[in-house]
């Protein structure tokens, strides 16, 4: 069976954070793509405020071997003292596609 591809969601507090973060993910080979959207907004509960906040999504594709390796590099490069990370498989798509995540995964 081949390794599971994962989706990865993580927000940045501006656009020169995200280029940062997703070119060292794909220079250091821990992710294949990372997709950025700019413009967005945030409502979250931070120490005990609601805070309203624009932000940057980060879409980061990568394998599941390599997301222990792309957590603790996105921890030492991120801003944020609680960063956004979330995976979640991607169990269908197009296989050439999914082939090549885990290749420049690799």
């Amino acid at each position: 069976m081949p390794e599971t591809v994962l989706l990865c969601y993580c927000t940045c507090p501006d656009a020169a954070n995200a280029r940062r973060i997703a070119e060292t993910l794909v220079g250091e080979r821990l992710a294949a793509c990372v997709n950025h959207l700019p413009g967005i907004r945030s409502t979250y509960r931070w120490e005990g405020a609601v805070h309203n906040d624009a932000e940057e999504l980060l879409l980061i594709k990568t394998t599941e071997i390599r997301l222990g390796a792309l957590k603790r590099r996105l921890l030492e490069l991120h801003p944020y003292h609680v960063p956004e990370l979330i995976a979640v498989p991607a169990t269908q798509g197009h296989e050439a596609y999914l082939d090549w995540v885990r290749r420049q995964s690799a």
